[in-house]
């Protein structure tokens, strides 16, 4: 009798307990992120019954196996439960890494063919969608590619099929429509870059709640001391024109005629 369904049987048993070690793992590395970025989250228990974010992932993980193996509706279905249990809407074909972190988490879309790296932060009403979606775009590249170790603040949107870089940090109510590098900070709308951390590998990266640091300029400050630098060098000025205007006239000389100067030279 031959042995190889046994020896079959056996790897099969074998790849599925890896599978479910994986699947397991990949469960406590989330409720361990979320304990590690949120000083509300007080026990492991807490955040499986009480985190709509954690929830999420959890439908969006069942959705995900459903849509990779062609149940789209299904996969559908089970993220529209999810959706409506949570306020979170991630498309069953968006790809995710590990250890997400959804705070909050009302509000948030995730399109697609949005990607997601490993250590990402998203807060509440985060957008991570298209552009002018129309039916031709079907099956190409619509959403952006977020890198790892990035936060995006509450209310941000971003849009478009590009790349936010590893360690770009979005803030609140930021609207981006072009690509990220690496480690640089957005703000405004459309956003605009206001600063870079530099890559240490010396030194992990340190989590910033909502993708604030105490490095951002006030972009309201800034304008405001520009005009007050040139009020004063204004201010300089008329000052140094009125010294002038005060200041005794003197005599200007006098210019010789030329008719006398030379009649002077031929007597």
């Amino acid at each position: 009798m031959s042995r190889e369904p046994v020896r079959a049987a056996a790897r099969l048993g074998l790849d599925d307990n890896i599978v479910t070690a994986m699947l397991f793992q990949n469960l406590r590395d989330e409720i361990d992120a979320t304990l590690a970025r949120d000083p509300a989250a007080r026990s492991r228990l807490e955040v499986v019954l009480c985190y709509p974010g954690f929830q999420a992932l959890l439908y969006f993980r069942a959705a995900h196996w459903l849509w990779e193996r062609r149940f789209y509706l299904l996969g559908r279905f089970v993220s529209h439960v999810g959706r409506v249990l949570t306020g979170i809407e991630i498309h069953p074909g968006a790809r995710i890494g590990r250890r997400l972190f959804i705070d909050h988490g009302m509000g948030v879309v995730i399109g697609e063919t949005a990607e997601i790296g490993d250590d990402c932060t998203l807060y509440h009403g985060v957008t991570l969608g298209g552009t002018r979606p129309s039916r031709e775009q079907g099956g190409q590249k619509r959403h952006p590619t977020i890198g790892n170790d990035v936060i995006v603040g509450s209310g941000a949107q971003v849009l478009g099929p590009f790349r936010v870089g590893d360690g770009a940090r979005i803030g609140a109510a930021s609207v981006v429509l072009k690509e990220v590098p690496d480690g640089a900070t957005m703000v405004g709308n459309p956003a605009h870059q206001v600063g870079r951390r530099a890559a240490s590998e010396a030194m992990p990266p340190v989590f910033e709640p909502y993708g604030i640091s105490g490095e951002i300029p006030d972009p309201i400050a800034r304008p405001l001391a520009a005009l007050l630098d040139e009020v004063a060098a204004l201010r300089a000025r008329v000052a140094e024109v009125e010294r002038e205007s005060d200041a005794p006239k003197t005599a200007e000389p006098t210019v010789e005629p030329l008719r006398s100067r030379v009649a002077r030279a031929n007597p």
